[in-house]
């Protein structure tokens, strides 16, 4: 029956163009990317850490009753062996309600070179981002979070790249404790080390690092074009408009920086749905960037994020295709795929049932891990067709606020 077998051929095109797709961007293109990027370095033109030249650096924050945090994060950023005469930082309180701004008044009376800004109403992070940078005269600007903690040597390893005029963007290397086996800030630690060397390889091959990780990075004034204010993620919108100009973004895994971050699934799923949103928003205006699909730049952003960001949809489209081609009895292999992509999400289900008596599988939570973050994905999207909503946002509830008063 032709009908019949055109079903059967588009079902098997959609069952292996989506497998092959989720493959590319998960397994391929990482594989790829480390035989390419294999005896090769970056940037070599650098300032060492005694250069008279090294240029005068402003950092930049927003914070939102950062009361628990805020003081540890001015200390990491004085403590440094960059000279500290040619450092500013600038903070921004986005209507805080907390101790936040008591706090900071405090810290400017020791730390003559912090500038704090009180919003009285919320105004959302990249308006109050863009309205820092605006104030700032270093040819340098470090972007940072409150939760997010400077070595000695951060500063240093993220600004002796700009000796090289070609480098726009520079990312920090994001350290992630793991704090426990009952939460997933180990799944979450994983999945940013292998983050963090993806970034790397690209900026080593092609001088395109996807997106550096919002809670520290550094961008050349001069190719600083700050997020509009409607827009939820500005770390990646910063990175990818510096691309677009002609600049080099690249990873310094020396920059060393830890990040007090939540253990709790919900709190992880609430903040990765809300940055799903914000890279939609992020497709759509550097959509021109995504052709060629061959040339360096375009082929990273299809390999890195937006087969990543089309997974939830392209694992939905597998499942659909694989149950049609079963109930058409295509044979034994279709058979053995869906029985997989059932019994794999129901190992959830496992862990959480697992989780509730008090035991914890590091193997079962990475597959927790991996469906919530394609939940988020999907929700996120959903979101932005939907209107993508207020730029404001609430602070995550980190491990550093849960342990509070447990002695």
């Amino acid at each position: 029956m032709p009908g019949s077998y055109l079903v059967l051929l588009v079902l098997a095109a959609v069952f292996w163009g989506s497998l092959l797709l989720v493959a590319h961007s998960y397994v391929l293109f990482p594989w790829l990317l480390a035989r390419w990027a294999r005896n090769k370095s970056q940037n070599a033109a650098v300032w060492g850490p005694e250069d008279p030249d090294l240029p005068a650096i402003d950092v930049l924050l927003a914070a939102h009753n950062e009361a628990a945090v805020i003081e540890k994060k001015v200390r990491s950023t004085f403590a440094t062996t960059y000279p500290v005469e040619k450092i500013r930082l600038l903070v921004g309180s986005d209507a805080s309600t907390d101790d936040t701004n008591a706090l900071l008044e405090k810290l400017a009376r020791r730390h003559p070179q912090l500038h704090v800004v009180a919003h009285a109403q919320r105004r959302g992070k990249p308006a109050v981002v863009e309205q820092l940078g605006r104030q700032a005269t270093a040819p340098v600007l470090v972007l940072t979070d409150a939760n997010v903690f400077f070595t000695p040597d951060t500063l240093y390893h993220l600004a002796k790249h700009f000796r090289q005029p070609r480098v726009g963007v520079v990312g920090g290397h994001i350290l992630n404790p793991a704090h426990g086996a009952a939460g997933i800030s180990g799944q979450e630690k994983a999945y940013l080390e292998r983050e963090n060397q993806i970034k790397y390889q690209e900026g080593v091959v092609w001088g395109a690092m996807m997106g550096a990780f919002g809670g520290c990075f550094a961008v050349r004034r001069a190719a600083y074009f700050p997020a509009p204010a409607a827009f939820l993620v500005d770390d990646f919108y910063v990175t990818l408009a510096a691309l677009r100009a002609g600049y080099r973004a690249i990873n310094e895994l020396r920059a060393h920086c830890y990040e007090d971050v939540s253990d709790h699934l919900p709190e992880e799923f609430r903040r990765k749905a809300r940055i799903a949103t914000g890279n939609f928003q992020n497709l759509k205006e550097f959509r021109a960037l995504l052709w060629p699909p061959w040339r360096g730049v375009a082929f990273a952003f299809w390999s890195h994020k937006v087969l990543r960001w089309l997974t939830p949809a392209l694992l939905l489209a597998l499942l659909a295709a694989t149950a049609g081609l079963v109930a058409r009895g295509a044979g034994w292999f279709y058979q053995l795929a869906l029985a997989g992509q059932l019994v794999v999400p129901a190992l959830l289900l496992l862990d959480g049932a697992l989780r509730r008596r008090g035991r914890h599988s590091r193997k079962l939570r990475f597959v927790t891990h991996f469906y919530s973050m394609n939940a988020a994905l999907l929700l996120g999207g959903w979101r932005y067709l939907r209107g993508a909503g207020p730029p404001v946002w609430q602070p995550t509830q980190r491990f550093q606020r849960a342990s509070e008063g447990r002695g």
